[in-house]
């Protein structure tokens, strides 16, 4: 190593930060001269995140991470502050000339270096064309970083106790949601989503979470799977209704807490009617077997992808005669943010060919959502610990009763 910046974290705020040799090391198994990360004005989070500059973003900057050697940055003359902090060899520009004659020589016998693009997953592309071209004119072929990207930011490391964290309270406020339905009920008082979701909210945030609104969805209006009653409007809860609630939040004040995120569903009465039971039951099945498929797979040590785990759920509600009725994918990468940039369950909204890595979390949330009548889902989250699944989150075996006992 020939300078101290080399042995510093690439990505310093994250759950479980990337060194420079691991980076170079994946570069090398995929036969990459580099990784050329980007961003102007913002555009490419991916990339502010894993480089960390400080207080940039008017002007165009480019942060090469070799397969060996040292990093490079190229930077604005009145933005060199925003580096101060960041490995690797700084090389400014102010003239766009001068920035097009460093890339070039930034770039020169690299043959092929990763960006933040690709024509499957659009929540990783974050480079535009025009960039992409002006890459390629200095020399350097262009491939996906996405493999990179979740190894660079979206392992779970030191956050994972956060999530944990996360978990117990989202739970104890899911159970006091169901009370609070069914104390209103039993009153004959009037209870709406927005109520229910606003009380929600706040127990977030006075559990120490980010006070993400959740969502409430009552009847009808859980067939629509983003339904929010904040935006469009608010339901009464009556007897007879199905109710999901999905919550999503992190630990606030910690830039390493991973995010939890879970889905359940009641029902307001004291007994669940079939249909209803039998409905959340080829859910569960789906869910279940997409966590044991993953499972076995990873205990052989088999490679698994996205797109394989999608099609485990999607067959099994499929098969029940539901296939029209799960409209989104089955799950999706979890890290530091709620939608994370690591490997989704997914061959439905896109077709996810990464591979699972350890120490990497997602959501296994599979849906059938009948219009005019009612909603069911039911979302986990898990965790790859080495060659094991782990299920974070409660696992709901069946629907709950809200009125039960009462």
């Amino acid at each position: 190593m020939r300078t101290i910046a080399l042995t510093m974290l690439v990505l310093c705020g994250s759950a479980r930060a990337a060194d420079l040799a691991e980076i170079q090391g994946l570069l090398k198994a995929q036969k990459l001269d580099g990784w050329l990360l980007y961003d102007f004005r913002g555009l490419n989070g991916i990339a502010r995140e894993v480089v960390k500059p400080v207080g940039v973003g008017s002007r165009r900057w480019f942060y090469l991470i070799p397969a060996e050697g040292e990093p490079v940055a190229i930077i604005h003359k009145i933005e060199t502050q925003g580096f101060d902090k960041v490995p690797g060899k700084k090389i400014t520009y102010a003239a766009w000339r001068e920035l097009e004659a460093q890339l070039r020589a930034v770039l020169r016998g690299r043959r092929r270096v990763a960006m933040e693009v690709s024509d499957t997953l659009p929540a990783v592309s974050r480079v535009d064309a025009g960039t992409v071209a002006l890459v390629r004119k200095a020399g350097a072929e262009v491939v996906s970083s996405a493999l990179l990207v979740q190894t660079a930011k979206s392992r779970w490391g030191a956050g994972r106790a956060a999530h944990d964290a996360a978990v117990r309270a989202l739970v104890a406020q899911k159970d006091k949601a169901f009370a609070e339905i069914a104390r209103r009920i039993r009153a004959g008082d009037k209870v709406t989503e927005g109520d229910i979701a606003a009380g929600i909210r706040d127990g977030m945030k006075a559990a120490g979470l980010s006070a993400e609104w959740p969502i409430v969805a009552a009847g009808e209006n859980g067939a629509n799977p983003h339904y929010a009653p904040a935006a469009q409007g608010s339901r009464e809860i009556r007897r007879g209704d199905v109710v999901i609630i999905d919550m999503a939040s992190r630990v606030e004040g910690d830039p390493a807490a991973i995010c939890a995120d879970m889905t359940f569903v009641g029902y307001v009465g004291d007994t669940v009617p079939k249909e209803v039971a039998d409905v959340f039951a080829v859910v569960a099945q789906a869910r279940d077997a997409t966590v044991a498929f993953l499972a076995e797979r990873l205990r052989d040590g088999k490679p698994v992808r996205g797109f394989e785990a999608d099609a485990v759920a999607r067959g099994v509600i499929a098969r029940a005669g539901y296939g029209e009725f799960f409209i989104h994918r089955t799950g999706h990468s979890i890290d530091t943010r709620v939608h994370g940039d690591g490997t989704n369950l997914d061959d439905f909204e896109t077709h996810d060919t990464r591979p699972f890595i350890p120490d990497t979390g997602f959501s296994v949330e599979p849906g059938i959502y009948l219009p005019g009548k009612f909603g069911i889902r039911s979302e986990i989250d898990c965790h790859i610990d080495g060659t094991k699944v782990e299920v974070t989150t409660p696992l709901q075996t069946e629907v709950t009763a809200i009125l039960e006992g009462g």
